[in-house]
Parts: structure tokens; sequence; C-alpha cells
């Protein structure tokens, strides 16, 4: 039959979903093209994003008068924590997307906020530095907790822990807290690894560095979140930045919204999205070596892991025998010369199982490994899963 002839109660039911969020920036359009990639996979689904001008002409009640006259099936919202009371009246699924903190009377659009700021701290003690700097968004949840994983692991490992936050300064004019920020920033020790809660408050920093001849990445390696490839590349250097799994968020707040419509049922759901990897630019491309010998020898690595490297060839860089090479590199970066060479490749493999489609053996034979049988045991042991469940896990 013909779906155009089809009578109105065989026809697939139409979910209108209110967006009240930014378009503006990378996250939100990378998860809203999750969500339109379910809604195309199960039915006629319609999204509508009310102008921003609109809640200042007429405020949260004309918001929701829209929502009941428009006869919205859920929404989708940006909103304050204390301002999101009065959507309860509207008795439809409300998914909020966290700002300054996580709603207990609907289902959270929220982080793994600690894991990424464990995940920066470690990334840095394995470029081997000793000062880690955090610089946040004040009273915001995903900065505060970015904030608190950081320190939780610096402190770990024994490492010096700055911190420093402001309000939301990029379309503000030069204030106190930019100054402050500036002093903060130059009296720093340096080296040091500095963490931003996310892309945009990397590039105020870029920038700052840039005015004040701070050099990027040997006196300040930089490291955002987001992964907006628009702000990392505006900055000189480009800004080094913590892919976040979106996509796959909006995929299950779509998921999430079509089971609340199917069971009625409006339980309250966290969907957490994850930090992935980390897209490595040249804000971070530094190590803290002082050795100039070993600092040789992990560019030579680095720029060489997928080719066959031995230690006798790494000898040759260098003027040290076997022995004091292996000795070195170890005080250096605290792993061996192997060791440093299997994780280059277990990173890049990393990568490419979640960026293509292309066969494990392909991808294994370009990352470096010729030994295809016990590259599962080797990626599993760095990764805590092995190929086939780190690609759906993240892919």
């Amino acid at each position: 039959m013909d779906l155009n002839t089809q009578p109105d109660s065989e026809k697939p039911q139409i979910i209108k979903i209110l967006l009240l969020i930014d378009y503006s920036s990378e996250f939100s359009r990378r998860l809203l093209r999750g969500g339109v990639q379910y809604a195309k996979e199960h039915g006629r689904w319609i999204f509508y994003r009310l102008p921003s001008y609109y809640k200042s002409l007429y405020g949260n009640e004309g918001i929701v008068k829209w929502a009941k006259e428009w006869n919205a099936d859920a929404i989708l919202a940006h909103w304050d924590n204390e301002e999101s009371q009065i959507l309860k009246t509207l008795d439809i699924p409300v998914i909020l997307q966290n700002y300054k903190d996580r709603s207990s009377l609907f289902s959270n659009l929220t982080g793994n906020y600690i894991g990424t700021g464990k995940m920066a701290a470690n990334y840095f003690a394995q470029k081997r530095f000793h000062s880690f700097a955090f610089y946040g968004n004040r009273r915001v949840v995903w900065s505060r907790e970015r904030a608190e994983g950081y320190q939780r692991e610096v402190e770990r490992i024994g490492g010096n822990y700055f911190y420093f936050e402001t309000e939301n300064l990029d379309e503000s004019q030069w204030n106190q807290d930019h100054i402050e920020l500036e002093k903060w920033l130059l009296n720093l020790p340096k080296p040091v690894a500095l963490f931003a809660c996310d892309d945009s408050f990397a590039l105020q920093i870029s920038e700052l560095c840039k005015i004040n001849n701070i050099n990027i990445p040997n006196d300040v390696a930089l490291l955002g979140v987001d992964n907006d490839e628009l702000i990392c590349n505006l900055s000189d250097p480009p800004i080094s930045s913590i892919v976040l799994d979106v996509e796959k968020g909006g995929y299950e707040v779509g998921s999430l919204i079509h089971h609340m419509l199917l069971t009625g049922k409006k339980k309250s759901t966290d969907i957490v999205i994850n930090p992935t990897r980390i897209e490595q630019r040249q804000s971070t491309e530094k190590y803290n070596i002082s050795n100039k010998y070993i600092l040789k020898v992990v560019k030579y690595i680095e720029e060489n892991f997928t080719s066959e490297i031995s230690i006798e060839s790494l000898t040759q860089l260098v003027p040290l025998s076997r022995r004091n090479l292996e000795v070195k590199f170890k005080k250096e970066l605290g792993i061996s010369t192997y060791q440093f060479v299997l994780s280059c490749r277990v990173e890049l493999f990393a990568n490419l199982l979640i960026t293509t489609n292309r066969t494990l053996f392909e991808l294994a034979y370009e990352s470096g490994f010729n030994d295809y049988k016990n590259i599962s045991r080797i990626f599993k042991k760095f990764k805590g899963y092995t190929p086939v469940e780190y690609r759906q896990k993240y892919s």
C-alpha cells in the first residue's frame, strides 16, 4: 500500500521535539546530529528550535505556553536547574543539558567530567610534566568536575597543581578577571601543563600567551575539551583537545525520549557522554624531558613508530650505548623504549578503530603491528578492552 493512501490510524505517529539549546557550539551540533540520526531510523520526527529571543520577550511562561500550543511531545533544553521547575507542568519527557548543576527533576544529559579530567592529567603525566594548571568556568558543573578529576590525578602522581577560574569571558570587555587571569598565567612555573575546561577557554589562554610572548608548547602545553576544530585551529599553534562521544550521546537522547513516549514512563535517567581520545595538535607536542639525547629518540619514535624500530637503530641516533640509552630513557619517561613504541602504535590503532570502518587486520598493519595474533592482548593491556569491544563502545 502507498504510504500516502494509508488510513491516519495506520500512519506512523509524528513525534515533535522542542529544542531549547544553542546551535552555535560544535558540541551542540554533534549532539543534534546524533539525535537526528536516531529520528531518521525510527519514524516521523519533527524538531523545532525556539528562537533565543523568545524567552527574552515572553519569559519561561511564554515558552511553556508555546510548547502546549504546539503539542510538543518532548523537550531537550539547556536551562539553569532553578528555572526548570516550570517545565514540570507540561507533563512530557524533558532532558536537560547540564550547566550549573544536574537536575533532580528531569533526565540529565551529562558527562563523565571527572574521567575527562583524569584523562588530561594522565596524558600530561606521560609527557613527564611536574607542574599542572587548570583554567575553569566559574560555577558550572562540567568545569568544576573536570577540575576535580584533574586535581585528584595530579595529586595521586605527586604533581604540583594550580587553579584559576573566571566567568565566560568570550564576549565581554577586558575587565578585572582578565587582568587576574593574565597575572596568574605569567606567574605559573614553566614549563607547565595547562588543561582548560573547554576549547573556548583554551583559546583565551592561547591569545594571552601570544600577547605576553609565552611560548606554546615549550612554556605552556595547552589542552582543551570538545575538539571544536574551528576554535582549535584559530589558535597559533593549534590546540590539542579531548574528543567526547557526543553524537552517541545525542543518539541515546533520541532513544530515551522514544522509550519514554512508548512506555509512558518519565523516570529520570542520566545519559553520560564519555571522553574517547585526545586529538593531538601542536599545542601539546612537547615532552618535558631534560636529556637532549632522549628527547631526540622520543621524537624519532613518534615520527617512525609505524615502521620497524630496533634498539640498535636508536643507538645510532645518539652517543649512548644500548644499556645507557635504556636506563636514561626509562628514567625520563618511566617506561622502556619498547613500551613507548607500543603505546604510540596502540594510540594510532585506537584512533583508527573509531574513525574508520576498515578491518582490524588493515588497521593493525597501518599502525605498525606486524604480529596480528597478539594485537588483541596488547591492546587490552593498554585500553582495558579488546579492539572489537573498543570499536563497539566508542565508534
